[in-house]
């Protein structure tokens, strides 16, 4: 890849919120190359003005709105960038083409097509049905994920996949062995993806053995401060692509009033 193609992934839980918090002053700054977006909460023409008035003119944006019963103003995922693109997909099972929760782009970047997706997984929680709804989405990701692994073009998928793989991706990981979030029926996806599929956590690849990098942190009480967090937003690549990540952060705000989000962006360069 000639040129470094930086790629940002954030919850932003209510865009309009986190504009509102600074957003626009993160964006600003980073200015990244692409852009994927988890709990949107905002109709296209929200969106593209919000990102307009922070970048400019020339975005492209895939976004998927939440269109069945009762997800108005919640989930909605996206990915913009104002380089070139193709095709714009929606390709998981079809129970899910209403949940605003999966959305697809191809993005031209200077060595070639990148499929780039932004992703919303379930919150869940143990043994309810919503948990029931996390594992068939769960499921339908794999194979999804399956099928962008043989296409035979680097593929990457961003965003908030609300589970922490393993200890040292979760401070508190021992009160939360059986909660959502943490179940090794879960985790054990991750291991699928990873050992079976060959794909890559960019991140932890690149920051082994340690504890975090966390990207999310509860409102409440003192979890931000005293860095209780866990590490959920992800970006896992196709091992060629991975294999050109050079720099993996997370910008965590330096502090509690700071945070537009209770997510904090994860941002790699890749090239």
């Amino acid at each position: 890849m000639p040129t470094p193609l930086t790629v940002a992934t954030v919850n932003v839980n209510g865009i309009r919120a986190a504009v509102r918090r600074g957003m626009c002053s993160w964006l600003a700054e980073r200015d990244p190359d692409v852009l994927c977006l988890q709990e949107v909460r905002a109709p296209d023409e929200v969106l593209c003005e919000i990102l307009t008035d922070a970048l400019g003119d020339g975005w492209h944006i895939a976004h998927c709105e939440p269109t069945d019963t009762g997800t108005k103003g919640r989930a909605g995922v996206a990915v913009a960038t104002r380089l070139p693109v193709g095709e714009q997909r929606a390709c998981l099972d079809p129970r899910f083409d209403g949940a605003g929760r999966w959305v697809e782009l191809d993005v031209d970047t200077p060595a070639g097509t990148v499929t780039v997706v932004s992703v919303y997984v379930h919150t869940g929680e143990a043994d309810t049905p919503k948990q029931d709804d996390k594992y068939a989405f769960l499921k339908a990701m794999t194979a999804r994920m399956a099928e962008l692994r043989d296409a035979g073009r680097p593929a990457l998928v961003c965003g908030d996949f609300n589970i922490a793989h393993r200890n040292e991706d979760i401070r508190n990981w021992k009160g939360n062995l059986k909660k959502a979030g943490f179940l090794p029926e879960e985790r054990a996806h991750y291991d699928h993806w990873f050992d079976e599929l060959g794909w890559v956590d960019v991140v932890r690849s690149l920051h082994p053995g340690v504890d975090g990098p966390y990207s999310w942190w509860s409102w409440r009480g003192q979890a931000f401060d005293k860095d209780t967090g866990w590490r959920i937003d992800l970006q896992l690549a196709t091992p060629e692509l991975a294999a050109l990540a050079g720099e993996a952060v997370v910008d965590r705000a330096a502090s509690y009033a700071e945070r537009f989000s209770d997510h904090a962006p994860v941002v790699v360069a890749y090239g």
